[in-house]
């Protein structure tokens, strides 16, 4: 029943009953105006109770009762001020409609206008639920639904007015008190009007979504509710009426046709959340808007979208694949905020729809690497957040996107990297939250965590610490459950992990012992000298704190608080005190931050500062008790009772691990070792078979054994043979611990020492060289551990059998298989002996630190004739290639060794440096990469002279890109470690001439001078190549002009000028090359720096050693290089190069082929690269051009299969590429990129093979010009022609081993074809016989 199809009434308008009367119900008396509103309500009740029992077929009443019908729409009615009168003239009307149905008995369109108005607002009765009058309410409603009434308006003109404010008065009304029947009839109501009617208007479209804007959403949610159904029910009908109202505000931009305009993307979002529905003729309207060209425009779609995309039930992305595609491409919008906003919809993506992750991990990847930081560090918080989630919702990518930016140049990001890591481990690793699977795909971070630690900032070492402590092995743990976590995370960690976890102890405890000494400081009276030893040591440790420089002012007050608070001073002391068990360090941290702590502040930097510091020295992890634990978890795996395999270890790498990680910790907490229980299970570590346990064992006794003799008598007994044994007949690394290890914690140890020497000494036997080994390390070690006792006995057996019976005699014949290097395995006893007896020599030295005996000269007189003859000291020629590569490497390492010691780098003679110098341009790659390992190692540890700094300039003619990167790092480590020791200690400067980085150009310029490839001084590519090893050690020393050192550096290479070589001071030839020399340095320094011309701060001093003192009239003004070579060298003519063949593949290849340095002369397809040192040029990339167009695929061994290199025509060079190592160092400069690294190119399988005697060189091509060669004296059956020349009709006392040849005569594997004039190859045996006879000669003098 409903007026949907209204029929006129005009039949009706008149009737009246008989009389003229209004016909009332029965027992209704007239109800006008003249009665009071009691009795009004009282017959209106009445009257509403007739109506509602009529219905439509009573046609006698609905005729008697018209004109009551008529009346009772009055006026009077309408707007009679009581709401009770109203409410019941509303039901009758709402009745009156029903009844008379389908026609109206009013006629009147006002008439029925305000009819229904007066009924809407009638309606707001529903609001309060708990009126008596609320069930009539309810029944208008109910009425009115159910007649659907209000169909009758749309005759209306005007009945839009209506509709709005119905809409209006039920979205008001509706709230929670509501049952679902009034909301239900609220809804049949409006869809009635909304389905049945000719269109939705816009008023009233936004009458119905002002519900759904965030504001009336949260003021009414019941309101919201009813819109959402509504909706929902009526989608098909007002689709059409939304997608026209979202076109003329996105598309036309007509913001005027509603209210709502500016809350587009509100309701868009909530109208799909609602029903997708009715949007579908909006979102291509979204895509528009996504290529909007105001950036506003696009962050507020972007925004949009992303809540549409992300939502957990949405199918948009799959429904609206171009919508889709649009929305990824605005990751790489070019306004901030909208790849920001972009990047923070990823998360939700990922955890609502991980098939989506595919379509992000590439967009995501390129925002990893975003130049806004901010966007970077998002990126990060959206993989962690949903990996923390679920595992399963990031790929292998995304994590690895979180990998990079540990790296990443901004702390902020860095550490959120870290620590999103960290948390990551914790959950799936430590908690096997996810199983086994999700742990093994996440087992990497642990290594790469502390692979961190290798980092140079200070701020990345501390948070790795935090990291270790909270998240890899909680401390908060019980002991034995914290140790199995410690046990198993260093069996599974990589060998750099395990490095950089040894290197976090080792720093830690470091920071211990400068606290410790710091509290001795204040200890004692204080005193000028005690204030400057405390000054420095607060600096050092302020240096191990976050910004170091705010941490130098907190120190300094800690310091002041330590001074005057002596129960604070004692709490630390405990802290730092060896025998602090993990529970009391706790406590103490606890304590003094409380002493500190200050509650007017709440955020205290000074005490921030100072746990920072308590953090890094408390032993939280290591006590007595957790090597207990350690112990025992290590004898479960001995005995096989351990959770081993289900640790994912095997029990073998878990015991030597195991004793990996407890020899670690003896060096940090020996005093935690001792007890009877521990030393048993080492002990019983000792007995086992495997090398690497029992030496991890020995060493752990060497570190903590201390008391053992005296506490722990059983243990010495037990210990002292198998020591003895090790030291006889164990390993070479297991006998020198054992000698150590008597030597430390025995107070017999002479006695001790003597019974492993003298069988020792009796029982050597060249003819079994496989038995030598050990006994050789042992004697080695106890004659440099007690001279005093074995130095004498020693020389016998060094002069008798060392040198004599074993170095100058060869036993057997190595293989012949051209290799340059072999592994360990492969080496013969012989020479692996003969490795140890070089090295037992040098310990018997630095025992003796004395060269009273002259055994010193006689030493380094075999160790020269040594590299002299390649390493094959008799000449015999029955050593293998690689086992001379080896004996070259030991004799350059000892030299090395010996200059540690000042007694003897005093008698080393610039001949025999410049020897030890050019072993790091050997031509076998692992000897120049050892080789460059043992002098970093030693210069940073100051322990050699300066001079030795200057070897590293050669570097720059190394063929290998790796090896040039590594040393330049060098360079950077030493000079940054000499700046900040001569900062950190006064005292320092009156040591400068050792010290001063500046001060290794000297001996640079004298180096280079006498670099055997430096011929003839005129030469423009030999010029080139000096000037490339002058500017690879002058860039990082100019990198900062520190106190106007470019002028001091100046200063120097004009004062050599003013000198001669002291090697050779009246050879003209030998001088004018070094003036040379310092004429290209000086050239290279005036183009580099504005600021040289300055006045030097002070006047450099000259190593006597290598240089005259200055003669009082001598004046030398002469340039020593033409104005034409000046500009060459500056200008960067391209210097034309050979054809980069097979080089040494880098660290993992076992050989290296030599590599040849190329001329001006040689002809071929030439790779030409710019040497230019002007600033402007470019970046320093190109410095490595040309061997970096060989390097792939370079290989020179069975292992790593040699392949052909072709190289582009020169016109195609651009092609080119290379990667720096660091960024920062593309500013540098351009530099020369050829530094002489010809390599030849070889056969696919060649593998080190030298060139044999018989195979013929083509020299139909012009002939290159003869190079000697690097690292020893030429050899008389060297083949090649060479043009003569007056500087080669001399013999040569030395040289670097090139195999040299034109582009049409390049030879397969390590070919040796040096060029060398007759009267060099008949002068060579003769002066090799000579130095032979003077080492022997030497010896035996020694000896007797």
């Amino acid at each position: 029943m409903d007026f949907t199809q209204p029929k006129p009434a005009t039949a009706l308008c008149g009737v009246v009953s008989a009389d003229g009367k209004i016909a009332y119900p029965p027992g209704v008396k007239e109800i006008t105006d003249k009665i009071t509103t009691d009795e009004m309500i009282k017959r209106l009740k009445m009257v509403v109770k007739t109506f509602m029992d009529m219905d439509q077929d009573s046609e006698d009443e609905k005729q008697q009762y018209l004109p009551l019908a008529l009346h009772l729409a009055s006026e009077f009615f309408l707007r009679n001020p009581n709401k009770d009168v109203r409410l019941l003239v509303a039901c009758c009307l709402a009745d009156i409609f029903r009844i008379y149905a389908p026609e109206a008995p009013y006629t009147s369109h006002d008439k029925l206008k305000d009819i229904f108005l007066f009924i809407t607002r009638q309606l707001k009765g529903l609001e309060d639920t708990k009126s008596p009058q609320f069930n009539r309410y309810f029944y208008l409603l109910e009425n009115l639904a159910w007649v659907k009434s209000y169909n009758i308006c749309f005759e209306l003109e005007d009945c839009n007015e209506i509709f709005i404010q119905l809409f209006r008065t039920l979205f008001s009304v509706i709230n929670n008190s509501h049952n679902k029947k009034v909301q239900m009839h609220m809804l049949d109501l409006m869809s009635s009007i909304i389905m049945e009617g000719d269109g939705v208007t816009q008023e009233l479209l936004d009458s119905i979504l002002i519900n759904l804007i965030p504001a009336h959403k949260n003021l009414n949610k019941q309101s919201f509710d009813l819109a959402k159904v509504l909706l929902k029910r009526t989608v098909q009908t007002i689709e059409a009426c939304i997608a026209n109202f979202f076109n003329q505000v996105l598309v036309l931009g007509r913001s005027s046709v509603s209210d709502l305009s500016e809350h587009v993307f509100d309701l868009i979002q909530e109208l799909f959340a609602i029903d997708p529905h009715l949007l579908l003729s909006v979102m291509p309207q979204l895509e528009f808007k996504l290529k909007s060209n105001d950036g506003e425009e696009r962050l507020a779609v972007v925004r949009l979208l992303a809540k549409l995309f992300g939502s957990k039930d949405s199918d948009l992305a799959t429904q609206n694949r171009p919508l889709w595609q649009c929305f990824l491409g605005r990751f790489n919008d070019i306004h901030v905020p909208v790849r920001l906003e972009s990047v923070k919809f990823a998360s939700h993506c990922l955890m609502n729809h991980p098939d989506l992750a595919k379509d992000l991990t590439e967009y995501l990847k390129v925002r990893s690497h975003d130049p806004e930081e901010a966007i970077r560090h998002d990126v990060i918080v959206t993989i962690i957040t949903a990996a923390k989630r679920d595992l399963a919702l990031v790929n292998d990518q995304l994590l690895g996107f979180v990998r990079e930016r540990t790296l990443d140049k901004r702390w902020r990001v860095r550490k959120e990297a870290m620590m999103g890591l960290a948390q990551l481990y914790k959950k799936y690793c430590l908690h096997g939250e996810a199983g086994k699977e999700a742990a093994e795909k996440v087992s990497w971070i642990k290594d790469k965590l502390l692979h961190i630690y290798y980092q140079n900032s200070i701020d990345d070492k501390l948070l790795v610490e935090k990291i270790f402590a909270q998240y890899l092995v909680p401390h908060n743990l019980e002991t034995e459950e914290r140790m199995k976590c410690l046990y198993y995370l260093y069996a599974s960690l990589d060998p750099n992990a395990v490095k950089a976890l040894n290197e976090m102890w080792k720093c830690q405890n470091m920071l211990r012992s400068h606290v410790r000494e710091l509290l001795d400081l204040h200890k004692q009276p204080t005193s000028e000298a005690n204030c400057s030893a405390m000054f420095g040591k607060l600096m050092t440790i302020a240096k191990n704190l976050p910004d170091p420089g705010k941490a130098q002012d907190f120190v300094k007050k800690f310091n002041q608080v330590l001074g005057d608070d002596e129960k604070l001073r004692s709490q630390l002391e405990l802290l730092i005190s060896p025998t602090c068990s993990c529970k009391q360090a706790d406590i103490c941290v606890r304590e003094i931050a409380r002493k500190l702590a200050n509650p007017k502040q709440p955020t205290n930097p000074f005490l921030e500062m100072v746990k920072f510091l308590l953090e890094r020295i408390a032993p939280v992890h290591i006590d007595s008790e957790a090597i207990s634990a350690l112990v025992k978890l290590m004898n479960k795996s001995i005995e096989g009772t351990a959770d081993d395999e289900e640790e994912g270890v095997s029990p073998d790498s878990a015991i030597r691990s195991g004793l990996e990680l407890l020899k670690v910790l003896s060096f940090t907490h020996p005093t935690s070792f001792h007890s009877a229980e521990t030393y048993e299970s080492l002990l019983q570590c000792l007995r086992m078979e495997d090398d690497k346990v029992a030496e991890a064992a020995i060493q752990i006794f060497r570190n903590t054994g201390h008391k053992i003799e005296t506490d722990l008598p059983q243990i010495r007994s037990t210990l002292i043979p198998i020591l003895h044994q090790k030291a006889k007949r164990g390993t070479p690394h297991q006998a020198k611990q054992a000698v150590h290890c008597i030597h430390a914690i025995f107070s017999n140890k002479e006695v001790q020492l003597a019974q492993i020497f003298e069988p020792l000494s009796r029982s050597l036997n060249a003819d079994v060289p496989e038995q030598l080994i050990t006994p050789l390390v042992s004697l080695g070690h106890i004659s440099m551990l007690a001279p005093d006792q074995f130095a004498s006995p020693m020389k016998s057996v060094v002069a008798n059998f060392i040198v004599k019976d074993l170095l100058m005699n060869d036993r057997s014949t190595g293989e012949k298989n051209g290799k340059l290097w072999s592994p360990d395995e492969e080496v013969s006893p012989e020479v692996l002996a003969k490795v140890q007896a070089i090295k037992l020599l040098v310990r018997w030295l630095l025992g003796m630190k004395n060269n009273q005996s002259k055994s010193a000269n006689s030493t380094l007189r075999l160790l020269s004739a040594m590299l002299v003859s390649e390493g094959d000291l008799t000449e015999q020629k029955r050593i293998s290639k690689s086992d001379m590569s080896r004996l070259r490497l030991a004799a350059g390492s000892a030299i090395m060794k010996l200059a540690q010691e000042p007694c003897y780098h005093e008698i080393i003679t610039p001949e025999q440096f410049q020897l030890c110098a050019l072993v790091i341009n050997d031509e076998c790659y692992q000897v120049r990469q050892i080789f460059a390992q043992k002098l970093h190692k030693a210069l940073v540890k100051l322990l050699l002279p300066l001079e030795y700094m200057a070897i590293f300039a050669l570097c720059a003619k190394d063929p290998v890109k790796e090896r040039r990167a590594h040393a330049r790092q060098c360079l950077l480590k030493n000079i940054s470690i000499r700046r900040e020791y001569i900062k950190q200690n006064p005292m320092a400067t009156e040591k400068l001439l050792s010290l001063l980085p500046e001060y290794v150009v000297p001996y640079m310029i004298h180096l280079l001078a006498h670099d055997p490839d430096f011929t003839r001084s005129q030469d423009v590519d030999q010029l080139r190549d000096i000037k490339e090893c002058l500017w690879f050690m002058l860039e990082v020393l100019m990198t900062k002009n520190e106190n106007n050192s470019h002028a001091f550096m100046k200063k120097m290479a004009e004062n050599i000028k003013l000198t001669r070589d002291a090697q050779s001071p009246d050879e003209s030839k030998t001088n004018e090359k070094l003036y040379t020399v310092c004429d290209v340095a000086l050239c290279v320094i005036n183009s580099k720096s504005a600021s040289c011309n300055a006045d030097s701060p002070k006047d450099p001093v000259l190593p006597t050693k290598f240089f005259t003192q200055p003669e009082k009239d001598f004046c030398n003004d002469k340039s020593y290089i033409s104005e034409e070579t000046r500009v060459l060298l500056l200008t960067g003519k391209p210097k034309p190069t050979g054809v980069l063949g097979t080089v040494n593949k880098p660290l993992s290849a076992t050989g290296r082929k030599p590599y040849v340095r190329s001329t001006g002369t040689e002809t071929g397809s030439n790779i030409n690269t710019n040497s230019e040192l002007s600033p402007s040029a470019g970046s320093r990339s190109s410095r490595e051009q040309s061997s970096e167009a060989s390097e792939t695929g370079v290989s020179e061994n069975e292992e790593n299969p040699v392949r052909i290199i072709s190289v582009a025509p020169v016109k195609n060079i651009d092609t080119v590429k290379n990667k720096e190592m660091n960024s920062d160092q593309s500013t540098q400069g351009n530099i020369s990129s050829d530094r002489g690294k010809k390599r030849i190119v070889t056969a696919a399988g060649a593998e080190n093979i030298q060139q044999k005697p018989d195979e013929k060189v083509d020299e139909s091509g012009p002939p290159a010009p003869s190079k000697p060669r690097r690292g020893r004296r030429p050899k008389s059956e060297s083949q090649g022609n060479a043009t003569k020349n007056d500087d080669l009709n001399k013999p040569v006392s030395k040289g670097r081993k090139r195999a040299a040849g034109s582009q049409e005569s390049l030879e397969a594997g390590n070919a040796k074809a040096p060029k060398l004039q007759d009267g060099a190859k008949k002068a060579v045996p003769a002066e090799r016989q000579i130095d032979l006879q003077r080492t022997q000669t030497g010896w035996s003098l020694a000896s007797s």
